[in-house]
């Protein structure tokens, strides 16, 4: 794929902030301008950024109905009343539940009540009841005498489904992060930073954000240690990088604090899932959460169950979450070989279309499709033909539905939006969302959602870029210049790590094409002065070009590389061009 080079350029008033953050930080020009790329203009931002503080989050209260939301929660609790957690199917909403169900478990036994007898939880079937609350659900309440459901990560849009709960004497507290419609729902509370007259200064928690807001509104409207939520933010780390919400603001402090609980004393359902996916202790950062934790944990809602995935967030017995761990990674094991098969069929159906090559938006149905996959391979097939893309399955009754998954810069929300007449139901926000609707109706949907996307993308939103921070020279790449990079993380949507750009490298020593295919590259590059290695997967193409002697210009990230207990810093290459052809980039 060829990418576009979009390197950052700073302002003069940035150059001069630059210059007295390196003067004031002792640190070097490359580093101060990382800290200005953020946005830092200062000193003491600098310190802030670089260590956040649990003490500037935001007071919980702020958000619109979070009295009435702590009201009635302590009332069901002190009352003894039969409280249902109900949560999505995904990382996020499974998180969710579990950090409700720890937190509530803790201040009920706490006042000498079984808890047992008081909270219980639910989550929803993928394939019988899809995303969002479901009459089954609230069927399941009402038989196990609940008076109170939370929902985490869904509800917004269940208007229809919270007047059911009330006709049948259940309240309601929504705590959900996706856009809402023109209606909210008849509940006691409505937790939603993005509601239009909600002043909460914070909009992009995450549906386990919204939870945990309500926990820590709780604590401090009664007088609990706050201690006792830091252990909570393993789960909201988790969902964090998983649901890709910005790591900026309050996300950023959440996630620091969950990571730093995940390296230290995670739960014990954690704990299992590292080992069964060979992660270090104490190694955990954003990516593995992102790349593989996380789709351990979509798999059990993907195959099976996201109820599995919850029992083993809350377990407290190893044995049980050995067990669940290897199900729970054979579950991952499955989804993998079914999505690369999907995606495999997709690729095929697109490739038989002869009007494909000129759309704008990649629209594919298959009715025996798997739909725990389905947003996974659009996904994939974003990454192939970069467009917009939507990918459908057949569910029951005539219904269709599927994922949709964005490009930079394109809000694929508004796309389905545009056609919502056409649908029975849609959610999500700008970069991914799910919809369904009759199978009739696809033709004329995959019509207008063409027209709309032809109409409102722009030519370079459908060629990738990447955004390089800055242009460096090898001697730029010193340990202490590692060292403030380090201290930029947790990296993710906001707060991306950077990427840098060497130009006219020449191998050094060993270059050469590695791997069981030998399809990757490993690099030993020098400017002459000064050497680095890295690696380029699936890029031997270049491996004689470089041994031959040629110049290439380099797009990297940098990153810590131990072998054989020597740690170095190392280049992962994300695109690399000969010299001669760079100036264009």
């Amino acid at each position: 794929m060829n990418y576009n080079w979009n390197i950052r350029c700073l302002t003069a008033v940035e150059q001069e902030v630059q210059q007295q953050l390196e003067k004031e930080l002792n640190i070097s020009s490359a580093a101060a301008r990382m800290l200005v790329v953020r946005g830092i203009q200062t000193a003491d931002e600098a310190r802030a950024f670089v260590r956040p503080s649990l003490d500037k989050l935001h007071d919980p209260f702020l958000m619109k109905d979070m009295e009435r939301a702590v009201e009635r929660l302590h009332k069901a609790i002190t009352q003894g009343e039969k409280i249902l957690i109900y949560g999505d199917y995904d990382v996020d909403g499974t998180t969710a539940v579990a950090l409700m169900y720890r937190f509530l478990d803790k201040v009920i036994q706490e006042q000498g009540t079984k808890s047992k007898d008081i909270i219980d939880y639910y989550i929803p079937d993928r394939y019988t009841e899809g995303y969002g609350v479901s009459q089954q659900g609230i069927d399941y309440a009402a038989e196990q005498g609940c008076r109170l459901i939370i929902t985490l990560d869904c509800g917004i849009k269940a208007v229809e489904k919270v007047a059911y709960a009330n006709s049948k004497g259940i309240d309601v507290i929504v705590c959900d992060h996706h856009t809402p419609g023109e209606e909210l729902p008849d509940a006691v509370a409505v937790l939603n930073m993005k509601r239009h007259d909600c002043p909460y200064p914070y909009k992009d928690l995450s549906g386990c954000g919204v939870g945990f807001k309500l926990a820590q509104a709780y604590t401090q409207q009664y007088g609990l240690p706050f201690d006792n939520l830091v252990p909570l933010l393993q789960l909201l780390a988790m969902s964090i990088a998983s649901d890709i919400v910005p790591i900026t603001g309050e996300n950023r402090i959440l996630a620091y604090y969950g990571i730093k609980q995940l390296n230290t004393q995670p739960f014990t359902g954690l704990s299992a899932i590292m080992q069964v996916a060979g992660i270090e202790a104490k190694k955990i950062t954003i990516n593995e959460l992102v790349y593989k934790i996380g789709p351990r944990i979509n798999a059990c809602g993907r195959m099976k169950s996201g109820r599995a995935a919850v029992e083993l967030l809350l377990t407290d017995d190893p044995d049980f979450a050995r067990q669940q761990a290897e199900e729970v990674n054979q579950h991952n094991e499955d989804r993998r070989d079914c999505d690369m098969e999907t995606t495999k069929e997709a690729l095929l159906q697109l490739q038989e279309d002869p009007n494909f090559v000129n759309r704008r938006s990649t629209v594919v149905y298959a009715p025996h499709w798997h739909k725990g996959v389905v947003g996974i391979v659009a996904s994939r097939l974003t990454e192939t033909y970069y467009r917009p893309t939507i990918v459908l399955t057949a569910g029951e009754d005539g219904i269709i539905s599927g994922s949709a998954r964005s490009v930079g810069g394109f809000d694929i929300y508004a796309a389905i939006d545009s056609c919502h007449d056409l649908l029975t139901n849609f959610g999500g926000h700008k970069y991914a969302a799910g919809l369904s609707m009759h199978v009739e109706d696809l033709p004329e949907f995959q019509q207008r959602f063409e027209t709309y996307v032809a109409n409102h993308i722009r030519e370079d939103q459908l060629q990738p870029t990447l955004l390089v921070e800055s242009e460096l020279q090898l001697s730029d790449i010193t340990p202490s210049f590692f060292n403030v990079l380090r201290h930029l993380e947790p990296f993710g949507p906001g707060n991306s790590r950077p990427l840098f750009v060497s130009r006219r490298l020449i191998n050094h020593r060993d270059t050469r094409a590695v791997g069981k295919e030998r399809e990757h590259l490993r690099l030993d590059v020098t400017d002459r002065v000064n050497a680095i290695t890295g690696i380029a997967f699936g890029r031997a193409d270049m491996a004689e070009y470089i041994q031959n002697g040629n110049a290439v210009d380099i797009c990297y990230e940098l990153n810590e590389n131990t072998f054989n207990h020597y740690t170095s810093i190392q280049m992962m290459v994300q695109d690399l061009v000969p010299s001669l052809e760079s100036d264009s980039h």
